[in-house]
C-alpha cells in the first residue's frame, strides 16, 4: 500500500523548526555541562535531580527494542498515551477543517482530545455484539478524514477485534489508523506490531500503566514509521519524560519475568471473577473479556454503583456509554479485593 505520509502532515508542521534542546547541540561524551543554566551545586534531595533528563529516552529505547523488535528509530515515548494522541492531533489534523473517527463506546481520550484540537469527531458505533461495524466506517470517511481510532481490546467492552476487520480498514484507508493496545498483554490476540512494515500509515500505541503496574509514572508507547517518529519527536516538548521515572521504567524493563508471572495471575483472576459475579441473580451478563477488567451488565446498575462507593469499593459506571446501559466496568483486584467485592454484591 503506498501512502505519503507527508501529504497528511498540517502544513505549519512542516515548516515548523523544532525547538532545540542543549543535548541536542552536541554530540558524543561530555563531562562538564555549562550550557543549560542548571543549578550546577545539586539538588536538595539525594540522588541529585539538578540536570535535564535525555529528552530522547536512548537507554529505554535501547531496552524497548530487545522487548518489542523494533530500532529506536520505530518508538516514541510520552508521558501517558494520552500525550502521544494529543500529539497526533497537533501533527496531522487541521482544527475545523479535519475530522477523524472513533467507535463508540471506546477510550474517551480520543474525543476530549479532538474537541481540545477543534477536530470534528464521527462516529461508527460497534455492533451489538461489539465488533467493527465497517459499513459505518465507510460511510464516515471523507477527504478530510485524517485519523480512525481503534482500540483493541477495547475499553470499556474489553474485547479484542477481528484481525480481518482491522486488515480491511488497513487497506482501504489512506489516513492515520492508530490501534491502541493498552491492554495487548492481557489479550490472546498478537500485537499489530510486526505488521507496521507493510502499512506505513500504522500506528501502535501500548502503555506501561496496565501489565506493567507503572500508572503512576506516566509513560506511554508509540510505534510507527521513522517518519512519524520523527514528526512526534519535533513536536513533543524538548524533557517531555523526567529523570525519575526514566531511571524507574528502565530498571523495571529488566523484569519481565515478574511482569508474564502478574499477567497470568491477573487473566486467572479475571477469569475467576466472571465466573463468579455471572452467578449473581442480578447479573444480565458479563461480556468475555481480553483486558484486566470485566464489564458487567447488572439491574440497577448505578444504585449498585452508589451502594458500593459508600461501602468504599469503587468501580466505574459506564451506563451512560453507547451499547453499556445498565454496565459497570470492573477491574480486576487482588484475590482479597475481589473477594471483598463479590461477598459485597451478594449482600446488596
Amino acid at each position: 500500500m503506498t501512502i505519503n505520509i507527508d501529504l497528511l502532515l498540517r502544513d505549519n508542521i512542516k515548516k515548523l523548526i523544532p525547538y532545540a534542546s542543549a543535548r541536542d547541540e552536541f554530540s558524543g561524551t561530555a563531562h562538564i555541562f555549562l550550557d543549560a543554566n542548571e543549578n550546577s551545586l545539586g539538588s536538595a534531595i539525594t540522588p541529585a535531580y539538578n540536570r535535564y533528563p535525555d529528552p530522547h529516552q536512548i537507554k529505554i529505547k535501547e531496552k524497548l527494542m530487545e522487548i518489542k523488535g523494533l530500532p529506536p528509530g520505530n518508538i516514541f515515548l510520552g508521558n501517558g498515551s494520552d500525550e502521544c494522541i494529543d500529539l497526533l492531533y497537533r501533527a496531522f489534523c487541521n482544527p475545523g477543517k479535519d475530522n477523524v473517527i472513533i467507535h463508540p463506546p471506546t477510550y474517551g481520550m480520543y474525543e476530549v482530545s479532538a474537541h481540545i484540537h477543534d477536530v470534528e469527531v464521527r462516529r461508527a458505533p460497534l455492533t451489538e455484539s461489539f465488533e467493527l461495524n465497517l459499513s459505518e466506517f465507510e460511510k464516515q470517511i471523507d477527504e478530510h478524514t485524517k485519523i480512525i481510532w481503534i482500540c483493541s481490546p477495547n475499553n470499556p467492552t474489553g474485547n479484542s477485534f477481528k484481525r480481518q476487520d482491522i486488515e480491511t480498514i488497513l487497506n482501504n484507508f489512506d489516513g492515520l489508523v492508530v490501534i491502541d493496545e493498552a491492554y495487548i498483554n492481557f489479550s490472546r490476540q498478537k500485537s499489530f506490531i510486526r505488521e507496521l512494515t507493510e502499512y506505513p500509515n500504522l500506528v501502535i500505541l501500548q502503555t506501561l500503566s496496565k501489565a506493567w503496574g507503572l500508572a503512576g509514572l506516566r509513560l506511554g508507547m508509540a510505534f510507527a514509521s521513522e517518519f512519524i517518529i520523527d514528526v512526534l519527536n519535533r513536536i513533543k516538548p524538548p524533557y517531555n519524560i523526567g529523570q525519575a521515572t526514566q531511571e524507574i521504567v528502565l530498571k523495571a524493563l529488566g523484569g519481565t519475568d515478574i511482569v508474564n508471572e502478574m499477567i497470568r495471575e491477573i487473566v486467572q483472576m479475571r477469569n475467576e471473577l466472571a465466573d463468579e459475579i455471572s452467578r449473581l441473580s442480578s447479573v444480565i451478563n458479563v461480556y468475555p473479556s481480553e483486558a484486566n477488567f470485566l464489564l458487567v451488565k447488572i439491574k440497577n446498575a448505578r444504585k449498585i454503583y452508589n451502594k458500593l462507593l459508600g461501602l468504599g469499593i469503587v468501580v466505574r459506571d459506564r451506563s451512560s456509554a453507547p451499547g453499556c446501559s445498565d454496565c459497570l466496568r470492573i477491574t480486576v483486584g487482588t484475590k482479597e479485593q475481589n473477594g471483598k467485592l463479590l461477598d459485597t454484591l451478594r449482600t446488596i
